[in-house]
């Protein structure tokens, strides 16, 4: 598995930070699923956009594209992102005939900046309240990074007699941090650094996130795409910082393990062989291993923002997973 080293200068800033995806904090009380009805807070009309209340209050502005009647396929998005980063998946499962959804997690994108809740379970209870809210059955669930972790906790807790497949890309499970039973996890010192760089100077920390390790633009001879790096930077600071310095804690201490055991659909793990940000070895070898019933697809080359940088690949392979 690769190793990090922490460093103060802006190169081990990005080099270290990409352990990251998504996610989480620790509160007490988990909100059970959906609320009141779907609300637009916006009076003049001019955001278009759903939403539904958790029953803790909490708005969770969501996407709904495609035939209503289509097979749905829902988007679960990393740290610190929104569901707009998985706008090229939707219009491509829309364009096939399949419904498609994406959220944003609690405290990101357009969902409410509120002060607690940055932990999977919270997160994966708001999942199935705008699950719920749309009555989806059938789904075929897709997370990236600490989104892979949002969907297998879901599926686990919430979802198993409404998930058919599940999709895992880059995906945080079953554990990011280092403990003793987990000994080849990153030190909790790397994610100290993220809350560091994070505090200090979130707007420059989310460039150098995008413009190095994340798509692999810190490679010999990437190109950089000027925009993917600026879209991934308006997502996070679209985001509440207090939400994605929680998720810190969320998306790398989570221990997804006895998670990944009750779940029984089939499931597609797709991982890049570069990825900087959850490196292969600790992630999804381990958790292919403890699913009954999965099927790993290993990428060479391919960075953690494979979603983005190769989409036809990994959109052609996800079409065929499903119609398998």
């Amino acid at each position: 598995m690769q190793s990090f080293s922490l460093e103060t200068n802006r190169r081990g800033v990005m080099a270290g930070m990409m352990s990251l995806a998504a996610a989480t904090s620790a509160v007490t009380s988990i909100p059970s699923q959906a609320s009141a009805a779907a609300t637009k807070p916006s009076q003049d009309g001019s955001f278009r956009g759903e939403y539904v209340t958790t029953k803790d209050g909490v708005s969770i502005f969501y996407k709904d594209w495609g035939p209503k009647n289509g097979q749905p396929i829902v988007f679960h998005h990393g740290w610190p992102l929104s569901s707009d980063d998985w706008d090229t998946q939707m219009l491509f499962f829309a364009s096939k005939g399949y419904r498609v959804i994406a959220h944003d997690r609690r405290g990101h994108g357009r969902s409410s900046q509120v002060r607690d809740g940055h932990d999977m379970d919270h997160y994966a209870a708001d999942v199935a309240a705008v699950v719920e809210h749309l009555d989806l059955r059938n789904a075929v669930h897709v997370g990236h990074s600490t989104g892979g972790g949002e969907a297998v906790r879901y599926t686990a807790r919430h979802g198993r007699d409404r998930v058919a497949k599940l999709v895992l890309i880059g995906a945080v499970p079953p554990l990011m941090v280092k403990t003793a039973e987990n000994p080849g996890g990153l030190p909790v010192e790397i994610f100290d650094g993220f809350r560091t760089s994070l505090a200090a100077n979130r707007s420059q920390f989310y460039l150098d996130v995008a413009s190095g390790p994340f798509y692999g633009f810190n490679r010999e001879g990437v190109s950089p795409s000027q925009a993917l790096i600026t879209n991934w930077w308006r997502q996070g600071m679209t985001g509440a910082a207090n939400a994605h310095y929680l998720g810190i804690k969320a998306f790398s201490e989570t221990d997804f393990t006895e998670d990944l055991k009750q779940i029984d659909a089939p499931t597609l793990l797709m991982h890049g062989d570069d990825d900087q940000v959850v490196p292969i070895g600790n992630s999804a070898k381990l958790s292919a291993k403890l699913l009954s019933n999965a099927e790993l697809k290993i990428y060479k080359g391919f960075p953690h923002g494979m979603a983005s940088t190769h989409a036809e690949v990994v959109n052609s392979d996800i079409l065929d997973f499903i119609k398998a």
